[in-house]
């Protein structure tokens, strides 16, 4: 039992040991003790050599036949883009004709339009010749008492047009706005389903206002 135990106490070291080990001794001494080492036997004992089988080389592990999992992505949310810029419009300053007040137009060429001679303030000859009956009026409104009626001063129209000059970079930029901050004033006060083409207005004011941050 002692020899058995011995050699498989041998047998596991000579396994642990790096180098393996190919030949191990067995020895048997005078007084019938067994031993077993990897060196031979003395001389005085009897010895019988055992071959073992080298070790193999270790088993490579399994491959791992799962795919890695893939590095987690950031997804980066889609910043909303600045809109266009648009070029600036031709603005035109025009100022009216009847009472000489500015406005701003996109039309520097505005129709014509009839108004009453009268609202004109250029009436530089006596009623009596401008509104005289049959276009020989006298110059002495008391030949004309009775005869210049309310609806004969409203039958004396003449035509007249707008000026208008076109606007530099800097004013059109002023004037743009201008017309942004009267659009979000109504944007803000128009009920949800009217607020559409206030809506459509601010995006095209922004576009052509985003050419305007050098005037």
């Amino acid at each position: 039992m002692i020899a058995r135990r011995s050699l498989l106490i041998l047998v596991a070291t000579l396994l642990s040991v790096p180098v393996a080990a190919e030949t191990a001794y067995k020895c048997t001494a005078a007084n019938g003790r067994v031993s077993y080492q990897d060196a031979p036997c003395p001389a005085r004992a009897k010895q019988q050599a055992i071959t073992l089988a080298a070790p193999g080389p270790a088993a490579p592990p399994p491959p791992d036949t799962a795919a890695p999992a893939p590095p987690p992505v950031a997804v980066t949310m889609p910043t909303a883009a600045p809109p266009p810029a648009a070029p600036l419009p031709m603005l035109y300053r025009c100022q009216k004709a009847t009472d000489g007040s500015l406005y701003t137009s996109a039309n520097g060429q505005p129709a014509p339009y009839a108004v009453p001679f009268g609202v004109l303030g250029a009436v530089s000859q006596p009623l009596g010749s401008v509104y005289g009956l049959g276009g020989a009026g006298a110059s002495a409104p008391e030949l004309n008492r009775g005869k210049v009626t309310a609806g004969l001063v409203a039958n004396n129209y003449v035509w007249v047009r707008d000026a208008c000059r076109p606007l530099d970079a800097r004013e059109t930029c002023e004037a743009l706005q201008q017309q942004y901050d009267d659009n979000e004033h109504k944007l803000q006060q128009a009920f949800e389903s009217e607020q559409a083409p206030f809506v459509k207005r601010e995006a095209e004011l922004e576009a052509q206002l985003a050419n305007c941050s050098g005037h």
